[in-house]
């Protein structure tokens, strides 16, 4: 089926991602650069649910593995930032990622993602809440917090927080969702780069589909944070 060719395609991309290049020449750039490269990182490596929000129950699991493909606006500030002229159009993020299904239609999440050839470590979680956990004729609604963290830097720190609020409905073995909400960063770069901290916010919007065969899963995400879009799909067991 589609979404089992797409996340396929995605997943095999993560594996064979293009050699990139550690972010080590930050002082090349001037501080509105600057500002330009940290919108790209958050629209990049802050959260992707890459889930419906109706709940798993407790005791649920979802378990995967996934990646995602932002199609970065700013390339020819990372070529400067790494020093690598081949630096690609698009930064794909693999990860792992767990879900865990709590009484009263909370689920907690986690993921952790290592970025081949950056030195880019990542690791996120996030906190749903199920208002409504959807019926066969009303659709489940829900609020999701989330919060993602990079390390293995040397010239940057970044986090970022979000909050979303999103809706889903199963039909069958797929269950399509969407949600909006917004995104606050922080991208603080080492004073030897003469460099100021830049933090700010950006609204996030989402779309996706869900596909389960027995307990395998199959997900594929649209997600547009600030002004760059990212695909993203997970593959794995949800029981």
């Amino acid at each position: 089926m589609k979404s089992h060719r797409i996340a396929t395609a995605l997943l095999l991309a993560a594996a064979s991602a293009p050699a990139l290049a550690e972010i080590d020449r930050l002082q090349t750039l001037n501080q509105q650069e600057f500002r330009s490269l940290a919108e790209d990182m958050s629209s990049a490596l802050s959260y992707k649910p890459l889930q419906p929000v109706e709940p798993l129950g407790f005791p649920g699991f979802d378990i995967g593995v996934a990646a995602t493909g932002t199609k970065i606006k700013h390339q020819d500030l990372w070529v400067r930032a790494t020093g690598n002229n081949d630096f690609p159009s698009t930064v794909v993020v693999p990860s792992v990622r767990a879900s865990i299904g709590l009484p009263w239609n909370f689920d907690v999440s986690g993921m952790y993602a290592s970025v081949p050839k950056t030195g880019i470590g990542l690791a996120g979680a996030a906190l749903s809440w199920a208002a409504y956990g959807g019926s066969t004729w009303l659709p489940a609604i829900g609020a999701r917090a989330s919060y993602t963290k990079m390390f293995g830097v040397d010239q940057l720190d970044f986090d970022s927080a979000g909050l979303d609020a999103s809706i889903s409905k199963g039909f069958g073995p797929f269950t399509p969702y969407l949600g909006a909400g917004k995104v606050w960063s922080a991208t603080t770069p080492q004073s030897t780069t003469g460099l100021q901290r830049e933090s700010f916010s950006q609204t996030k919007v989402f779309a996706g589909i869900g596909v389960q065969i027995t307990v395998v899963n199959f997900v594929v995400e649209y997600d547009r944070t600030g002004a760059a879009n990212t695909i993203g799909a997970k593959l794995g067991l949800r029981f």
